[in-house]
């Protein structure tokens, strides 16, 4: 047996992968190691890139789902807008009253009579407009609100194999930027489309109503006008998707070193970790202004063709009243269409960067929302029998994890624990002992064989049914950023607050979390940043022991502690493990040589299974380290680690 300096720590569920965002950099630091599976993360680059371009709007239509609950809001928008549209065409048959009626005429009456007409228009106009920008607000708002709703709900049930070749960095850019980036689409950008659409649709009407000769000669410039929407359109629609992925990298780097500040503050990494983040920043915004630039020339391009051409309408149509073709008021007509048409033109033009991004954010979550669990609820679950006894069985299991398809994590193992019965799996480095919590977690489900529980197979039954009956202290604590009192009531959620305080006393916690500058309300900080190891693990046990489950997984529950609360703790697990089957996770023999049984595995294989005296005699390995810590000439404290 290997002395625990000498032991591989890699776990036997993944790969290292070296995250090549960094290949360049003259040092690569551990925590850019992400776990990715097997050549995943050059595929994963490779994939961003080769993502289907929004080259249309399709993608859009999947947010029509989430309106189509405010039906009622989004008619009083239809309406507002229409009305407004209406009114604001009408303007111009107005101002060629006033002119030929009013001006030309010399008719001061009628001159009034058009004004006042024209002002009640305005007036009509705005009243108008404010319902419009209400309502769509607040669609946009609530339809949003319901995308982040339902993303995060989703990816709650994501199995964490998705997890392991998935940046969390990625997941929050889509759950937050590109969501918001709907929101000003939908709420403000897609008005303004729809309504420069309607104004550009009835300005033509209304230009060709006027004068056909001159709206021939507007229409000559329209395939000016499409050319560069078409080329530069496609061109920020790919810059814009790159633009999103370069954010989600800054972001991802930030979140990695902001977790990991103890470490990176502990090595004088602070200086390399600017530069790797400014250079990511430069990227971001490198790529952000040929975005930019791109969509300042397309809208450059368009503004000057469509008020070039008007230039020349004016200059024609001033000829034809000169001649008498046509009347001052239907030039001042034609001249006031000709502009809002240019106007609508303009602003579709700028706001189809904005939509051509939002086809790109909406292309990211549904990709996310389409992703399907692997672990999923049967079309027709069993129940489970009651009471719960806690019983576990591996029945000829066989494993690979997605990652190492062509590596079996678990190898035809079969291994039966009784109700109540106590039983440690001991092992090295990368024998399973992990993997086997992480199926009777249904995290993962076998290749081949059976995992069952209370005599039910986890694959014919609601896996939150069956999780509710299990009780994990993982070797590596989760805490989460609340106070110590509802970080234990996480295994509870009902429970009272009395629960709550016989929890932490069973655990040994409420010593130093009285001891804490707010008590029971302190906030523990990010990840628990203000404990000690040590307490992580107290907190983590008692929010177990307040669960009260038939089923226990113990993963080295007390490595964490120094000598004197382990054997505090250690009686309070003592306690909890009367009556209630329980599975061990073993480094140190000396914390399981009075399980019930003992279960050697390696390879993926179940070596041997017995008590601490009878696999002293019968196998080698087991006798091997157990002669090893409990030598009294050893002082070293040789682990079997997982």
């Amino acid at each position: 047996m290997q002395n625990h300096r000498d032991i591989d720590f890699e776990p036997p569920w993944a790969k290292a992968h070296i995250d090549f965002r960094y290949q360049k950099a003259p040092f690569i630091r551990p925590t850019n190691i992400y776990l990715y599976t097997e050549g995943k993360s050059e595929v994963s680059d490779q994939n961003r890139q080769e993502r289907p371009k929004s080259k249309n709007y399709a993608y859009l239509r999947r947010t029509f789902d989430f309106m189509r609950p405010y039906s009622r809001q989004m008619v009083i928008f239809t309406i507002a807008l229409l009305l407004t549209s209406a009114a604001t065409l009408s303007i111009g048959v107005g101002l060629k009253f006033v002119v030929d009626q009013g001006l030309s005429a010399g008719s001061q009456e009628t001159l009034d009579k058009g004004l006042a007409l024209l002002v009640g228009i305005v007036v009509f106009i705005a009243a108008g407009t404010f319902v419009r920008f209400y309502y769509i607000s607040w669609i946009g708002e609530r339809v949003v609100a319901d995308i982040r709703t339902a993303v995060f709900s989703h990816i709650l049930d994501l199995s964490p194999g998705f997890y392991e070749t998935t940046k969390t960095g990625e997941i929050l850019s889509r759950l937050t930027t590109d969501t918001a980036l709907l929101q000003q689409v939908i709420g403000t950008s897609l008005s303004i489309a729809i309504r420069n659409s309607f104004s550009l649709i009835g300005g033509i009407i209304m230009l060709m109503v006027t004068n056909v000769k001159l709206t021939a000669l507007v229409a000559l410039v329209v395939p000016a006008v499409l050319i560069p929407i078409i080329w530069y359109g496609r061109k920020v629609r790919k810059l814009s998707r790159e633009s999103q992925d370069r954010v989600a990298d800054v972001g991802s780097y930030a979140e990695e070193n902001l977790n990991a500040i103890r470490t990176v503050q502990s090595y004088v990494h602070e200086d390399i970790d600017r530069a790797y983040f400014n250079r990511n920043v430069e990227n971001a915004f490198r790529t952000a202004m040929r975005r930019i630039s791109a969509r300042a020339m397309m809208g450059s391009a368009i503004i000057f063709l469509v008020f070039f051409a008007i230039a020349i309408v004016v200059w024609v149509g001033g000829r034809s009243v000169i001649t008498g073709d046509i009347t001052p008021g239907e030039l001042s007509a034609f001249i006031f269409y000709a502009v809002m048409v240019a106007a609508s033109v303009g602003a579709v033009s700028e706001v189809l960067g904005e939509l051509q991004r939002a086809a790109g954010a909406t292309e990211r979550l549904v990709e996310l929302l389409s992703m399907e669990p692997d672990i999923t609820v049967p079309v027709s679950p069993k129940s489970m029998p009651t009471p719960a006894s806690g019983a576990a069985e591996f029945d000829n299991v066989t494993f690979h994890y997605p990652s190492r398809p062509g590596m079996a994590a678990l190898s035809g193992l079969s291994l039966k624990v009784e109700p109540g019965e106590h039983v440690a799996l001991v092992g090295p480095s990368g024998a399973g002992k992990t993997t086997v919590f992480q199926l009777l977690l249904r995290f993962y489900d076998p290749t081949s064989g059976a995992v069952r529980i209370d005599g039910m197979d986890l694959r014919d039954v609601n896996p939150r049914e069956a999780r509710t009956r299990i009780g994990l202290v993982s070797q590596d604590p989760v805490i989460f950023a609340a106070d110590a009192m509802e970080n234990i009531r996480y295994g509870r959620p009902d429970a009272s607050d009395e629960e709550v305080r016989n929890a932490a006393e069973a655990a040994a916690a409420m010593e130093f979390i009285e001891l804490l500058p707010e008590g029971e309300k302190s906030f523990l900080g990010e990840r628990g940043v203000r404990l000690s190891g040590g307490q992580k693990q107290r907190i983590a046990i008692a929010r177990a022991i307040l669960r009260d489950p038939a089923l226990l997984l113990l993963d080295e529950a007390t490595s964490a502690l120094d000598a004197e609360n382990e054997r505090l703790v250690q009686t309070a697990l003592e306690r909890l493990m009367v009556g209630r089957t329980t599975m061990v996770i073993a480094h140190r023999l000396a914390t399981v040589v009075n399980a019930d049984r003992i279960a050697v595995i390696n390879d993926g294989h179940l070596v041997d299974t017995g008590s601490h005296d009878q696999l002293i005699a019968s196998n080698p390995l087991y006798a091997r380290v157990a002669a090893l810590q409990f030598s009294t000439e050893s002082r070293e404290d040789v682990e079997i680690t997982e």
